[in-house]
């Protein structure tokens, strides 16, 4: 009928409309800042606009996926009732519907989607201006109907929309691996940055029990000789105790000090001590690298919930983080975090993640009060663990290792860990023990020749890790 003609005419018209915003999605998440600064420095048309763009990237993308629905909904709607008048309700009905999914599928889905990735640079800049303007007029829109889907959805929600996360980049390094752009260690350091907002520097800190620390009233040069023995360079000074820490005395102080003479070698630490960062043990460590950059500061102490020291965090810590484990010459001692000594036989540092035991055996180990294979064993048995003991945790066996530290008190430092043969996962719950911090699927065995409420190896309170 001639009268709907125009809906067909508007449904082609917005099926190359829906293909640009495609298109123009899939260039917005795949340019490089870097290389449009290169561009700007160039004098490339457009980069500068698309520069202001970027820092807002994720909701400039929810911007153009908006728009494509909208224009793929107004393509579909207007053949739909184009076909329908013409050829009835039924055969027009399934003709709209093959149609529409063939056209959104190539010409929307894939040939932009393509066209877009390839001349990614090409594309966005001159389509700059066009998305400043439009995010002017659309953007509050599109931040509602966000908040609408977020608040309609279960679980957690994302504050820019589901539509430019660190999922799909994470993807692409995992095809990047799979065809050879990158290898295994350089895909698994990538990923390592991606984690680094979403791990605590709790998770990674040395706990105040290990931290090696100096009285103010102490002299430059027994600082120094302190220095030599722990093998650090940053030493933090305590007043009455180790929760009052009045600052962080460097090496290298202490060494000018101590070659300028022996009257400048009776200078007391305090003089000496440099003020220290204190901050939260939830804050997510890229936070916590970005103050170390912009403050210079290379190491931080931690605070926990109650105000207390939990621990401290260098700048090694967070790069370990990266780039795995760095050990110099003063780390010889240090058990790594995993050795397997026999096939399916574990010994792990007890400071380890949970997690990382976790997919060690495959297994997802859920415990909110702890963050440390150490603390986990802890948790189970209910009370300090010395060396020898043993427990059970959702079909994988926990024995504690360890001896004295600096100060004779007997901790963990490691953990073996391997299958207990012949359980269930699924059915290892049917032995919990009373008076402890038990749940279900733990088993308990102290095997240290104490009693099971003896607590002689330590004054102190359990701690993680």
């Amino acid at each position: 009928m001639p009268e709907y003609l125009p809906l067909l005419i508007v449904a082609i018209v917005m099926v190359p409309i829906s293909g640009f915003f495609a298109a123009l999605d899939t260039a917005l998440v795949t340019v490089s800042k870097a290389r449009v600064d290169d561009l700007v420095k160039d004098g490339r048309a457009g980069a500068a606009t698309l520069v202001a763009i970027l820092p807002r990237r994720a909701n400039y993308v929810a911007l153009t996926v908006f728009l494509r629905v909208v224009c793929e909904a107004i393509a579909t709607a207007c053949f739909t009732v184009f076909t329908v008048a013409n050829i009835g309700v039924g055969w027009g009905l399934l003709v709209a519907i093959v149609v529409a999914a063939l056209i959104n599928y190539v010409a929307i889905g894939i040939g932009p989607r393509t066209l877009g990735r390839q001349h990614a640079y090409s594309l966005a800049i001159p389509s700059s201006y066009l998305l400043k303007g439009v995010g002017v007029l659309l953007g509050p829109l599109t931040r509602l109907l966000i908040l609408v889907g977020n608040a309609i959805t279960p679980g957690k929600g994302y504050r820019n929309g589901p539509f430019a996360t660190e999922v799909e980049l994470r993807e692409l390094v995992d095809l990047a691996e799979a065809r050879g752009v990158v290898d295994a260690d350089e895909r698994k350091m990538i990923q390592s940055v991606f984690d680094l907002g979403d791990t605590l520097a709790r998770e990674v800190m040395v706990p105040r029990p290990e931290m090696i620390w100096i009285e103010a009233d102490k002299t430059a040069a027994q600082a120094m000789s302190l220095a030599v023995r722990s093998g650090h360079s940053r030493i933090p000074v305590i007043g009455e105790n180790s929760d009052d820490v009045l600052g962080v005395v460097y090496l290298k102080d202490c060494v000018e000090q101590t070659l300028a003479g022996n009257q400048e070698a009776r200078v007391l630490v305090a003089d000496l001590m440099r003020p220290a960062e204190f901050v939260p043990d939830t804050k997510p460590l890229d936070q916590v690298l970005a103050d170390m950059q912009r403050i210079r500061n290379h190491m931080a102490l931690l605070v926990d919930e109650y105000g207390g020291i939990a621990g401290l965090v260098t700048i090694e810590d967070v790069l370990e983080e990266i780039v795995g484990e760095i050990n110099d010459e003063y780390d010889s001692d240090e058990p790594a975090p995993v050795t397997e000594t026999e096939p399916g036989v574990y010994r792990l540092s007890s400071r380890l993640p949970i997690e990382d035991l976790g997919e060690l055996f495959d297994v997802e180990i859920d415990e909110e009060d702890v963050d440390t294979v150490g603390g986990l064993v802890g948790l189970i048995l209910g009370r300090v663990p010395l060396p020898g003991a043993r427990v059970e945790k959702d079909g994988i066996e926990l024995v504690a290792e360890g001896g004295t530290d600096r100060k004779g008190r007997l901790r963990i430092t490691s953990v073996i860990a391997r299958r207990v043969p012949g359980v269930d996962d699924d059915t290892d719950s049917a032995s919990r023990k009373s008076g402890g911090n038990t749940t279900s699927g733990d088993r308990v065995a102290q095997r240290d020749g104490s009693d099971a409420d003896d607590h002689s190896g330590s004054s102190e309170p359990a701690r993680k890790g």
